[in-house]
């Protein structure tokens, strides 16, 4: 039987970025240095894929430090932690290692360095994602104001109007974003942002390139978790440049196939925390049902590499 003809479109770029990559190898040179078991507070990156292979070579994930003996290392996720989270390591005397994303990371500098100069801060993020505790966690309680849309801006209780600063998570929408951004300076005109924009090169990089895809595609799919902030974004950027129909699946089954009948053509992205494997795995499903024609849509190349330490050790 002849096959319907497909033209896939393949975003560029799409997948891992270089903090998930960098956060992976952290998890599994800890392995190699210490062997099984070695705990890790959150999923190290938010892609079930990827958590169960590191669950299979040894690492426990829990999601508080209370559920890790002292006597086994523990690795922060990729997404940050509060500032008293390796406080209570480290009062503990417990080996800890840090795979915060240094992109998170720069934002909690940022937000320390305001808080320094009597700043109070204002958080554009999504309340309770694992990112926005960690971020908020850096400064005293009531110090980080949060705000996740446009109407939040108009109702924020501020202390001091011309004393303000803002950072935002790294994985948010571009645009919603700054919609948000020009509400605050908008109510607040002396609120100081951040020297570089806070959300990360692969989250923009990865939303530019589903704009460019969207309008060309009938239906687009997204490759990534539920829980993943990225990838929940890139289904709506799709949505909002023009394809009619945007799914987000975490690898081949979950496709809805009575949702696609009737598609010539089909976008296919990846989160930044979703690996190239479960890319390919997709592909060939359509594979399995389409003569398909892959056609690359690259918008930008990247070359960002962040060093992963060589020697895992308690930081000082």
């Amino acid at each position: 039987m002849t096959k319907p003809p497909l033209t896939v479109y393949l975003a560029a770029p799409r997948g891992f970025c270089a903090g998930v990559d960098r956060a992976i190898k952290i998890v599994e040179m800890a392995l190699e240095k210490w062997g099984a078991p070695v705990f890790v507070r959150h999923e190290i990156v938010h892609n079930k894929f990827v958590v169960d292979d590191l669950k299979a070579k040894g690492a426990v994930f829990v999601e508080e430090l209370d559920d890790c003996p002292n006597d086994r290392p523990v690795i922060f996720s990729a997404h940050g932690v509060p500032k008293a989270v390796p406080a209570e390591a480290a009062r503990r005397e417990m080996i800890y290692v840090d795979a915060t994303c240094p992109l998170v990371s720069k934002v909690h500098i940022e937000a320390a360095r305001h808080h320094e100069n009597g700043l109070q801060m204002i958080m554009i993020g999504h309340a309770g994602h694992p990112e926005t505790i960690g971020t908020m966690g850096q400064l005293p309680e009531g110090e980080v104001l949060l705000v996740e849309t446009v109407d939040d801006v108009a109702i924020v209780e501020v202390r001091d109007p011309a004393r303000l600063a803002f950072v935002t998570q790294t994985t948010l929408s571009v645009d919603d974003t700054a919609d948000i951004v020009a509400a605050l300076q908008a109510r607040f005109p002396a609120i100081v942002g951040p020297h570089k924009e806070d959300i990360c090169y692969a989250t923009t990089n990865r939303q530019e390139a589903v704009k460019a895809m969207a309008p060309m595609a009938d239906a687009m799919l997204v490759v990534g978790a539920p829980n993943s902030s990225n990838s929940r974004r890139l289904v709506e950027v799709g949505a909002k440049a023009g394809c009619a129909y945007a799914q987000l699946v975490q690898r081949a089954a979950d496709i809805d196939w009575r949702a696609l009948e009737g598609i010539a053509t089909l976008g296919i992205t990846a989160g930044a925390s979703a690996p190239e494997v479960l890319v390919n795995e997709v592909i060939d499903a359509f594979r399995d049902r389409y003569d398909v024609t892959v056609e690359l849509v690259e918008t930008a190349k990247e070359d960002v590499e962040f060093k992963v330490p060589r020697v895992l050790r308690v930081p000082a």
